[in-house]
């Protein structure tokens, strides 16, 4: 309530200092005037996408963003039985191997590849990753987690076997599985074995002589926050995975999630110039020739332009997101349809905030059909935010025809 009482005075007081009337700012903003006036007067609490176009519009420089307490998080936090904690039998004898043998073999991201001639098992299980992998695009989660766990353990206990393989391409191949098995929980709702996996992920690598698994998982760990609505935990840990001694690929996704970070509390500045930095290192990264797997997406050719997207949203700009996005999204691959959909709601949101109802209904009714086939808990929170956007436009004949489908999408999941 306090914050209701300190929003709508400070949101009136720029808006005069603006020269705009309350006609003239419902019109800019693509919001009902009736409701404008009573989150002026207090009567009304404004959601955070209203303060961030506010912010925007008024150039506040996130002051708005701030006086607004943020709804329910839609981080996709449910529990998942699909923990590490009892995953690997033997893990600890393969741990215990150590690094510094392994080391000397220079087997590190972005170096040599995962696999060996010596080893015919290994490049099965790199094909497996792979077809894995695309195979995750067109999945519910929960079919793929088990199979994920089977073959992590499988390659760990091979590896604790020095006579099956070579040991460190055994552990650096694991530890891509593991973190894999951490995404799909994560796309699964379970945001506590996400971290467990990803944990898991990185003491692979260490034990096969990879030192820099270890900062992805913050970059990881700054995804959960992101989703969360945790802007300052989502920066402090991207920024911990920046330091110069990392591959340049970890560094530019590291500001990649530090630009996002900024974006949720409209840090422009800060935003745009994570995002230039981002730019610079993914650009600058060799590992795409690498024979490992490449770290991050493997879908968007693009991610800092596809980031900036995202971010242009975040920061109340909703006409220049839905241009990048619409740009970007026309590169993504047709197989793709996890980032298809992940990325396709938010130019649907984009458009919508923009005020083009009926384009971001066609964009959004194309996608819902895919949902159920690619069941997402990271995805589901942009639906969810699509959906109050649209409960703004309640007479479009679009909207209610959007909606059944909607609801079936945002419906809970019965087991």
């Amino acid at each position: 309530m306090s914050a209701t009482l300190h929003f709508g005075p400070e949101l009136r007081r720029l808006r005069v200092e603006a020269g705009l009337t309350l006609t003239e700012f419902s019109v800019a903003l693509n919001y009902d005037k009736g409701h404008l006036s009573k989150v002026e007067r207090g009567e009304r609490s404004a959601s955070p996408e209203l303060a961030r176009r506010c912010d925007a519009f008024l150039g506040a420089d996130g002051e708005l963003q701030r006086l607004v307490t943020r709804p329910e998080t839609d981080s996709g936090t449910a529990e998942s039985p699909a923990g590490p904690s009892r995953w690997l039998v033997g893990r600890r004898a393969v741990l215990a191997a150590g690094t510094g043998a392994l080391i000397d073999l220079g087997l590190k991201l972005g170096g040599q590849a995962l696999s060996s001639t010596d080893d015919p098992l290994l490049p099965s299980f790199r094909m497996q990753f792979d077809q894995l992998r695309k195979l995750g695009q067109s999945t519910a989660p929960k079919v793929l987690l088990p199979l994920l766990e089977t073959q992590t353990r499988m390659l760990a206990g091979l590896a604790a076997d020095a006579r099956s393989v070579s040991r460190a391409p055994a552990l650096l191949l694991a530890s891509r599985f593991a973190e894999f098995t951490g995404w799909m929980a994560q796309e699964a709702g379970g945001s506590d074995a996400a971290l467990g996996w990803t944990g898991e992920a990185a003491e692979l690598a260490r034990a096969g002589g990879d030192p820099y698994l270890g900062s992805y998982a913050l970059v990881r760990r700054a995804l959960i926050t992101m989703y969360g609505g945790d802007a300052a935990g989502t920066v402090a840990l991207a920024r911990r995975a920046q330091s110069s001694e990392l591959p340049p690929r970890i560094r530019g996704l590291a500001a990649q999630r530090e630009a996002q970070g900024h974006a949720l509390v409209g840090n422009e500045v800060d935003c745009l110039r994570s995002l230039d930095r981002a730019r610079e290192l993914l650009a600058s990264d060799d590992a795409r020739n690498a024979a490992e797997p490449v770290i991050g997406t493997s879908h968007v050719s693009d991610p800092a332009a596809m980031s900036t997207g995202w971010c242009l949203h975040d920061l109340g700009r909703p006409k220049a997101a839905a241009e990048v996005l619409d740009r970007e999204y026309r590169r993504l691959p047709p197989h793709a349809l996890r980032t298809r959909a992940r990325y396709g709601f938010r130019r649907s949101l984009a458009h919508a905030a923009s005020g083009e109802v009926e384009h971001a209904c066609t964009i959004a009714g194309d996608l819902l059909g895919v949902m159920p086939a690619v069941p997402s808990a990271t995805v589901n929170s942009d639906v969810r935010r699509l959906a109050r956007e649209l409960s703004r436009f309640r007479s479009s004949r679009a909207v209610r025809d959007l909606q059944p489908a909607l609801a079936r999408v945002l419906a809970p999941a019965h087991d």
